[in-house]
């Protein structure tokens, strides 16, 4: 991923918590000299809160976990909040549209998990955690038959990481009343990804946030 030096992002705390937030990712192989991805939830495994692995599940007719018996790393990409950038929003001229948002690339080294009591610990792991959220949450007990039957159909996998790549681009090479100007529409839009993106700024102490005591 081109990251300039004004958008990245090092922290390896920050960039577990913001795949935490955004673990539905995209799982990007290479499959004869061509690439292949597929869309789904996807969970880390965490020492001292550092991303070491990542763990999720395919259909077994997905053909894409037959890629990893050929060795080397897959991309693993989880995107967060991002918006259209307009000109209009700034002070300084001239200036042209951008798109601004955030993403977070892990990369490493794969491997299909056979072991049936380790793909059910992080089923209901998955479980536990999208549940957590809910009012009304589902405690996942199914009869161990019909359980047994459904991860058959799947095939569990995790990746080794071997780097981390973070980019937040959220304007930080314009200058101070720029970013405010942009922050400010993103607020004012009715978009709930801006509203993300302008939280984001926020959290990141581009702009004060009104709401925060003293």
């Amino acid at each position: 991923m081109y990251v300039p030096p004004s958008f990245r992002v090092d922290d390896p705390l920050k960039l577990s918590a913001f795949i935490d937030a955004n673990s539905f990712g995209t799982l990007v192989s290479c499959h004869a000299g061509s690439p292949r991805a597929t869309h789904l939830p996807m969970r880390q495994v965490t020492h001292d809160g550092i991303c070491k692995r990542i763990v999720g599940h395919f259909a077994r007719a997905n053909p894409q976990w037959q890629d990893f018996e050929a060795g080397g790393e897959v991309l693993a990409i989880f995107t967060g909040p991002h918006a259209y950038i307009s000109p209009a929003w700034y002070v300084q001229t001239p200036a042209v549209p951008t798109w601004n948002y955030a993403a977070v690339h892990v990369y490493g080294t794969p491997r299909v998990i056979d072991d049936h009591d380790r793909i059910v610990g992080m089923l209901e792991e998955m479980i536990r955690h999208y549940e957590g959220a809910s009012k009304r949450p589902w405690d996942g007990v199914l009869p161990d038959e019909y359980r047994d039957r459904l991860i058959r159909g799947i095939v569990a996998f995790e990746i080794e990481v071997t780097r981390i790549e973070g980019k937040y681009k959220l304007g930080q090479n314009r200058s101070e009343v720029d970013i405010e100007g942009v922050h400010r529409a993103l607020v004012d839009s009715g978009d709930p990804q801006s509203h993300a993106l302008a939280a984001l700024m926020r959290a990141e102490g581009m702009v004060i946030d009104p709401d925060r005591p003293g």
